[in-house]
Formats: C-alpha cells, structure tokens, sequence
C-alpha cells in the first residue's frame, strides 16, 4: 500500500514535466506574439501585424470554449449542443457595457439611450440595461448570466434524468429558442443588427494597436485559468466521479454518489466558462448579434473538441484554434467547399481517429518510458483505480 502510494505521488498530474509544458505554452501566447507585434520591424517576414492581434484573439477564445464543452462532454459525457448561447450570453452583456460607454459619440448623441433604442423610439432604457455603465456590474453579469441560466436549465433536465441523445436535443432547442428571441426588437438588444460601434473599454479606443494586443493578452491569461480550472476539476475527486459517471452512471448512483449535483456543477462552471469567452471575444471583433445563438455554432463547437481529442482538454484547445485556422483560409480561397470539408473531417475523426489528433499524437511510436517518469494526463485515474 505503501509503494502504491509513492507511485501515485510520483505521477501527481501536477509535477515539473506539467508545469514546464504550460508556463513554454504562456511564454510563446503571452511573450512571443507581442514581441513579434510590437519590436519587429513591419517588413520583416516574422512581423505579427496589428491586424492579425485580435484573429489570433479570437481562436482563443474560441479555445477556451471549446475547453468548457470538453468539460462536460469529454468526462462527464453530456454532449452539450448548446454552448454556444452561453457564449451569446457572456457576449452580449460585454457589449451592453461597451454600448453604455459610447456615450454622447453615438450617431443621434444620446447619452440615455444606445442609438438603436433612440431609432425604435424608445423613451427609457430598460430595467435590465441597469449597472452596465459600471465594468465590475458586467463583469459579475458575464459570469451570472450564463451560470444561473445553466443552473437553472440543468437542474430541471439533470432532476428529471434526462440523459444522452434527448438532452443534446433539448440543449439545442434551447439555443435556438433564444435565437428567435433575440431577433425581436422589442427584446431591446438591437433586433438582427445586435450590438456594435464600440469605442472604448476601461478608457482605452477599442480600435487601438495597443488594446487591441492588451485584449489579446487579456485572453491569453483566461485561456490559461480556464485550463488549470478544468484540470484542477477532471484530476480531483470530482473528475474521478464524473469519468465514472460518464461510462456507467445507474452505478454511480447506486453507490451512493449524487450524480444530479456533480452533473449541475460542472455544467454551470461549463457555461461561466464559454460566458467568459464570449466577453472575451465581443472587443475583439467588434459585435455580437443573434446569429451567435445559431444552433451550427453550438455543433461546430462540438466538432472543434471532437477534432483535437474529447476528454484530453488540450486537444480541446488545439482542435478549437486548427479548425478556425482553416476555415479563415477556406472560407477566403474556396467558400463553397467549407461546409463540405467541416463535415467531412467530422465524419473522418468519428470513423478513422476517434482519439482526435492528441489520441493519435499519443499513440505514436514514443521511446518506452522510463520507470518512475510521469505518466500522461489520463494515466493517473487509470493508476488509482488499478490501487
């Protein structure tokens, strides 16, 4: 028992081999990129010019993202087709607080009123615009409204125990219901055009080289929290239950585990994560509008994680950022094949590598390890249940 217990310490999920991996990985997003920007000559062909900064931006947050679906679909297996209106949602109270910051610069200068209320005729703002003329009131709202929506959305579906195919559907209607919700313009979020023409967050122009690279870095340090938040969960107690969940949950119940409550948490963290994201991602490019709650976006999303590897949360992060690459490639150089080829790689990684690309990068011919070396990311749950 002893020696059991030795060996699980020296394949501790969070040793030097871990650390080294994560802080080279931050020094290259955080160090690199605005090194390349900012103190490299334009001409020079390793130049990072100021355009590139927020598309960079946004495959980040698309990776963090793509890390909170993993969450709940790669260990707990709730294959959540409906992220994508968390992401919406964190969106949208980012750009109701960028909206209340423009001020008297709006086309018809109402400082009251965002300019699209002044064109419905609007004669007051509404209750819920309240508190986002202030930062720290958003920053709380990116956070709750998404949580508490996917509290309360999780807490009816979990209870009644609605499970696999059924609740992917239901996650779908969800977003698609919201969809069709924010098209009004009675809603008050500025009807099909959404929200848009920022000029500054915290007092710094949107559109500036310098925050645009400050909302970069910004992002680069949330996809780093967001990764050890998730890792701090799949790796724990918790992580072991919801692994177990996933592959045979009557018996987790049976045991004694409440699954309904390990099921909700991890689904609301899931849903502050992609809120998060979408707060990230709405300076970055510059609007937020209801096709964010597109039900494609929702699959997409899911494609990303399928594509770098369910259950591994870098693959998730590597698919997210691949698969944006070439669809901004693809979708400049032959549009009309994109939806082609999106479908196409799912079907090749349902059929020809299930692992994603990190399960095929592992299965590779590595030199055999070395007793004592750490194991991979998986490797200590398998080693704790085989003690």
């Amino acid at each position: 028992m002893v020696t059991a217990r030795l060996n699980a310490g020296e394949r501790s999920p969070w040793n030097a081999r871990f650390w080294t991996g994560f802080v080279l990985s931050g020094l290259v997003l955080g160090l690199l990129v605005p090194l390349l920007n900012r103190w490299v000559a334009p001409d020079s062909p390793f130049a990072v010019p100021d355009y590139l900064v927020p598309l960079l931006g946004k495959y980040l947050c698309y990776a963090i993202l793509a890390l909170s679906l993993d969450l709940v679909w790669g260990y707990a297996g709730i294959l959540s087709l409906g992220h994508g209106a968390f992401f919406a949602l964190g969106g949208y109270c980012m750009g109701m607080y960028l909206m209340r910051q423009i001020g008297t610069r709006g086309v018809y200068g109402n400082a009251a009123l965002p300019d699209f209320m002044v064109f419905l005729q609007y004669k007051e703002l509404p209750w819920f615009w309240w508190g986002f003329d202030h930062f720290a009131y958003a920053a709380a709202m990116i956070m709750l409204v998404p949580g508490v929506f996917a509290f309360v959305f999780g807490w009816l579906a979990f209870r009644s125990r609605v499970t696999g195919v059924y609740l992917s559907i239901i996650t779908q209607a969800m977003t698609y219901a919201l969809w069709l919700a924010f098209f009004r313009n009675d809603m008050g979020f500025g009807g099909n055009n959404g929200l848009t023409d920022y000029k500054d967050i915290l007092g710094w122009d949107v559109h500036l080289p310098e925050t645009r690279l400050g909302l970069y870095l910004a992002t680069v340090i949330g996809l780093g929290i967001a990764y050890l938040l998730c890792r701090f969960i799949t790796v724990s107690k918790l992580g072991r239950v919801l692994l177990a969940l996933r592959d045979a949950e009557s018996r987790v119940r049976f045991l004694g585990y409440s699954t309904t409550h390990a099921k909700l948490f991890v689904f609301t963290v899931s849903a502050v994560l992609a809120g998060i994201a979408g707060a990230l991602y709405v300076p970055q490019v510059g609007i937020i509008n209801p096709s964010e709650f597109s039900p494609g976006n929702s699959i997409e999303v899911a494609i990303w994680v399928s594509v770098g590897g369910r259950g591994t949360l870098v693959g998730a992060a590597i698919g997210a950022v691949l698969v944006n690459l070439a669809k901004t490639w693809l979708t400049t150089a032959a549009p009309e094949i994109w939806l082609f080829f999106l479908g196409g790689l799912f079907v090749l990684t349902t059929l020809v590598f299930p692992r994603g690309i990190v399960g095929v990068f592992r299965q590779l011919p590595w030199p055999r390890r070395r007793p004592g070396a750490p194991l991979p990311i998986e490797a200590p749950i398998a080693a704790e249940k085989r003690i």
